[in-house]
């Protein structure tokens, strides 16, 4: 089974919320929120972020089973969405997904945030070399984690 690294483009917009929505559900059932962003995020919302975001698709046989976005601001690429079908998971595709989104952006600052909760998250981001900068809380049993990581 290969994995293939793309851009995504807006045509896949509806295929990558469809999974967005698949892989968020662990986390919401983590904190017991089913409202979280990512899965209310609405197809248009989606499809906009097009316009000032890149956004990676990871692909098997073109179906997609992963995805992540980014945006550079002020020399600060900011992570987001980080996604990988179940099915898929612990398998090394976060991995390529962060490695190629990190790749288009050199020589910068990533940032990114997950819940404090979210154990395996945290995990794979500090292998990436991420560290934990700041802790913004949401509610009390619940806060996000900030980590970055200097480009070398």
């Amino acid at each position: 089974m290969s994995v293939k690294v793309e851009r995504a483009s807006v045509i896949d917009a509806e295929e990558v919320l469809l999974l967005q929505k698949l892989a968020y559900r662990s986390e919401a059932e983590l904190y017991n929120n089913f409202s979280i962003e990512p899965l209310i995020q609405t197809l248009g919302q989606l499809q906009a972020q097009f316009e000032n975001h890149i956004i990676l698709k990871a692909t098997v046989d073109e179906i997609i089973i992963g995805s992540v976005r980014a945006n550079h601001q002020d020399g600060t690429c900011y992570i987001g969405k980080l996604i990988v079908h179940p099915d898929h998971q612990n398998k090394g595709t976060g991995k390529l997904l962060m490695n190629a989104i990190e790749g288009l952006f050199p020589k910068s600052r990533y940032e990114l945030f997950t819940g404090s909760k979210s154990e395996k998250n945290i995990a794979l981001y500090e292998k990436l070399g991420y560290k934990a900068f700041k802790e913004h809380l949401i509610a009390s049993d619940f806060s996000l984690v900030y980590l970055e990581k200097k480009s070398s």
